[in-house]
């Protein structure tokens, strides 16, 4: 029975290790594109920020955690080491396919949007996705608008300009916006907004936030009392929720050129002190709490790039707030089922605890390094 649990130990160990493997060559490259929508004196334009070489290799962006994985992945890389002119001459077709949706209807009826400005900046770093900028522009004839994102999409976060009480919301690949009157006063109620900051919360930990999930693994593996993991994550908690509030307020702006390899050595400190430790010590909760203002910085920093609703800050910032913890609780919760069964054993630390977080430390070392020289 003792050799049975030993190899479902190693087993689980396993499975572990290569999922951090995996997952430890994953940048957040599928990020939602972003598109302002304004319509003012007959005219309506729609200004998207996206990751144009994506949508111009056919990628099927629906629930795609990384680039790597698509089967046009070779066809993608391609096109990010392309001048601006190579994409450009591209961008027509994939407009007329936005067209054939259509992309914006008003009052039921299809408008056809025409390229206004198209940016596209030159080739930089290609290890990081390129930031482009299509304008469109069509007649606003009309009173309700509505937005239809092509399936296989991605999100698209759907943001209304120019009017009172606008409409801010996230738009999944083949799905619609509701009906927006052209002046304004499309606003989520707080509960709306509440409820749909919930899953883009959730989804920044699960599956897209390696560095929050690898931090709370290391949290994970420090003791397998209840004890010592209640101290720590309620001490995370707790100071992620005030960098995280002050962040999305403006009241405090680190840049991430700072913030990103500290949260990197913040996963390779607690992984060592697992190792040379392995115990809850009386200073543990505090660094845990100096190191989650540094993850609540990074969680806001997403939040600038995408925005809040400006009516329901409050209910937004909160939804995605819960839905940040539900994430780290599915993640220990993970972690638990794997090999939780076996945290009482007396080879638990050696076997499971120490390889974990050994790995752990060398992918935080890792970036830590990759962070500091980008």
């Amino acid at each position: 029975m003792r050799i049975r649990s030993f190899m479902g130990c190693k087993l689980s160990l396993a499975a572990l290790l290569s999922t951090l493997f995996a997952f430890s060559a994953a940048a957040h490259e599928v990020l939602p594109a972003i598109a302002d929508l304004r319509a003012e004196d007959g005219d309506v334009s729609l200004t998207i920020d996206l990751n144009l070489e994506a949508y111009l290799s056919g990628i099927d962006l629906d629930g795609l955690e990384n680039t790597d994985d698509a089967e046009q992945n070779d066809s993608y890389t391609t096109l990010r080491s392309a001048e601006p002119d190579v994409l450009r001459d591209r961008v027509p077709s994939l407009i007329a396919q936005w067209n054939a949706l259509p992309l914006l209807a008003i009052d039921g009826a299809p408008v056809t949007l025409e390229p206004a400005e198209i940016l596209i900046p030159e080739v930089g770093n290609t290890d990081l996705p390129r930031p482009s900028r299509i304008v469109l522009r069509g007649a606003a004839d009309g009173a309700v608008m509505q937005v239809a994102w092509p399936k296989g999409a991605g999100e698209l976060l759907l943001r209304e300009a120019g009017v009172d009480d606008p409409f801010t919301g996230y738009i999944r690949g083949g799905a619609t916006s509701p009906e927006l009157a052209i002046g304004g006063g499309n606003a989520l109620t707080g509960w709306g907004a509440f409820a749909q900051y919930i899953p883009v919360g959730f989804d920044h930990i699960l599956p897209k936030g390696l560095d929050h999930i690898l931090f709370v693994l290391g949290l994970f593996f420090l003791s397998a009392k209840l004890g010592a993991l209640l101290w720590q994550v309620t001490a995370f908690t707790a100071a992620h929720t005030v960098t995280l509030a002050l962040g999305a307020l403006g009241w405090v702006n680190v840049p991430g050129s700072i913030v990103e390899p500290l949260i990197a050595a913040s996963i390779c400190y607690v992984a060592i002190e697992n190792i040379l430790i392995g115990r809850l010590t009386p200073w543990r909760p505090a660094l845990i709490f100096g190191f989650g203002l540094l993850h609540g910085l990074g969680f806001a920093s997403v939040l600038g790039e995408f925005g809040l609703p400006e009516g329901q800050f409050i209910p937004a910032l909160l939804g995605f707030n819960v839905g940040v913890e539900l994430g780290q609780l599915t993640v220990i919760a993970i972690a638990a089922l794997l090999v939780g069964w076996f945290a009482g054993r007396d080879w638990y630390r050696p076997v499971i605890a120490i390889p974990a977080s050994a790995v752990i430390a060398l992918i935080g070392a890792y970036w830590v390094v990759e962070r500091t020289l980008l």
